[in-house]
């Protein structure tokens, strides 16, 4: 054999290791050039946590601006309890006053309304005897179109214009229905006008508490969940002020609480950033960094030069992949039924009591403003407890004290009860306010907790879902309200049972103190199943 023949294959193996080497030296720095990218690429959570701060100036102040809308969400809800209440009346020959069951013996010219026939729609319109259920209507059609309205805004608001625009549009359309019901010309217009405000200021509170939770670090989301119902507390007591102030006019009411949303929208919302979450899941990073390096510059840092976001949807440019369903993941259906079935118990009894207050033996002035003041170490106790305690025992535990208050209402509403006892009316309202402050407690918690229950795609509508729940119950309490005009016993005994079983439903709920906030259902999914896994295991 040639000397060129042996040396060929020596030659050939030498040539392959070269180029086994070269190959394995491009794919190492392919492989450190990702691990570089990588370790640039955060998620959100891992932004905030790291290098803007857990919580700061920025995003307290950001959150305290979002948060302010909730005072007109609460006084566009709760300014019925003023607008619709029963006035008092008196006989014309004798000056004695009437209960207002009474004056169905007696023909109008014998009796008369004593604050006139403008302070409040019963008397506007003669909504008494055979009309008495027509006083109802009004709020219940306003929490229905509050639970329609959820659902429209919650899919707006993950979907198409995002959290701020959507607030903005709702904020704007509050102040139209408001100003239209003070000219309502009968009670079926009103009715109307109130179902449409009811729809259009639906999408105040949702968006309001998840503007402000997706930009502070997990262990501040409970406390910052918080601030919107302290503002929604200065909304509630803000009505009894300005209720006595007009006490001769509803219709002015209205009108007063109407331009409170414009002003806000025009003036104030417009300093507020759009969720940095819902603009990466809808692939605008840019302005996503953008609000970030906002936040950052706000707080005294800075975010570094290389850093980017890493994307939650890795299949978006694939074309075959089909975007995620919400009624296809059998665990966030499963998860958002049991939350709506704790929503509808809590919002019936939270709102009933608030509505209830007019069937205790108080100045409804005094009742309503002692409510709206047990409401502030509601939410100071609520943020307190968020901060140390699990949300699960949390919900389920004040929804228990609740019940057992209204349960000892109703005992303490018993005609023998009040005889044998000389200060029964002292005491229930004493009761009632803890058992309100206790509901109240548990319709904040349930709140935040909603929001931690699910993942930014669809936190929005999640939540949304869960102020249909709360609506829908709200929607029942008038009834049982008008009912307790002549049973008061009866309404609070059943606010007390409901409240009770919706403690009983969280129990099946997923505990998330701590845990991180998920971009994608898929993402949520699997961590969880890994997570019980490892419980398991």
């Amino acid at each position: 054999m040639e000397p060129s023949d042996q040396e060929s294959p020596k030659l050939m193996e030498a040539s392959s290791n070269i180029s086994s080497a070269a190959e394995k030296g491009e794919a190492t720095r392919q492989q450190q050039q990702s691990n570089n990218n990588n370790r640039c690429a955060l998620t959100v959570d891992e932004v905030i946590e790291e290098h803007i701060g857990a919580l700061g100036f920025s995003q307290i102040l950001h959150a305290l601006l979002v948060s302010i809308a909730w005072t007109f969400d609460a006084q566009t809800t709760l300014v019925s309890i003023f607008s619709d209440a029963q006035p008092a009346a008196r006989l014309v020959a004798t000056g004695a006053i009437v209960e207002g069951s009474s004056l169905c013996g007696f023909s109008t010219q014998e009796w008369e309304w004593v604050g006139g026939k403008s302070d409040t729609i019963v008397a506007e319109w003669n909504l008494i005897c055979q009309h008495k259920f027509l006083v109802a209507l009004p709020s219940t059609l306003f929490f229905i179109g509050s639970l329609f309205g959820s659902g429209v805004y919650g899919y707006l608001a993950d979907s198409w214009f995002g959290r701020k625009k959507t607030l903005f549009l709702s904020c704007l359309l509050t102040f139209v229905t408001a100003l239209a019901i003070s000219f309502s010309p009968n009670v079926w217009v009103y009715a109307f006008l109130r179902f449409a405000n009811g729809f259009f200021r639906s999408g105040i509170g949702s968006c309001c508490i998840v503007l402000a939770t997706e930009v502070v670090g997990k262990k501040w989301r409970g406390q910052v969940g918080q601030y919107g119902f302290f503002f929604f507390t200065l909304g509630f007591l803000s009505l009894p002020l300005m209720a006595y102030l007009e006490r001769n006019s509803w219709r002015n009411l209205y009108r007063i609480i109407s331009f409170l949303p414009l002003g806000y929208a025009l003036l104030l919302l417009p300093f507020a950033y759009e969720s940095p979450r819902w603009l990466l899941v809808k692939g605008r990073n840019k302005e996503a960094m953008v609000v970030l390096k906002k936040l950052a510059r706000l707080n005294g840092k800075q975010l570094p030069a290389d850093l980017s976001l890493v994307d939650p949807i890795p299949t978006r440019d694939d074309q075959t992949s089909s975007p995620e369903s919400f009624w296809k993941t059998k665990w966030a259906v499963k998860r958002v039924l049991m939350v709506m079935m704790a929503g509808f118990g809590s919002g019936f009894v939270y709102y009933g009591i608030q509505l209830n207050a007019e069937n205790l033996n108080f100045n409804l002035y005094l009742t309503v403003a002692v409510n709206a003041l047990m409401e502030f170490p509601a939410v100071f106790i609520g943020s307190f407890l968020l901060g140390v305690m699990n949300r699960r025992p949390l919900f389920s535990n004040s929804s228990y004290l609740a019940g057992i208050s209204c349960l000892l209402c109703a005992v303490l509403s018993l005609h023998r009860v009040t005889r044998a006892i000389s200060v029964a009316k002292w005491l229930q309202l004493a009761v009632e306010a803890f058992g309100f402050m206790a509901s109240s407690t548990a319709y904040d918690v349930l709140y935040v907790y909603c929001v931690e229950l699910f993942p930014t795609n669809v936190r929005n509508f999640a939540v949304s879902l869960l102020r249909q729940a709360f609506m829908l119950g709200a929607s029942a309490a008038p009834l049982l309200v008008a009912l307790g005009r002549d049973n008061a016993m009866m309404s609070f005994l059943v606010f007390g049972v409901a409240s009770v079983l919706s403690g009983v439903v969280s129990l099946w709920l997923r505990e998330t103190r701590n845990a991180p906030l998920y971009e994608t259902l898929t993402q949520q999914g699997k961590a969880e199943e890994m997570g019980n896994a490892t419980e398991h295991s």
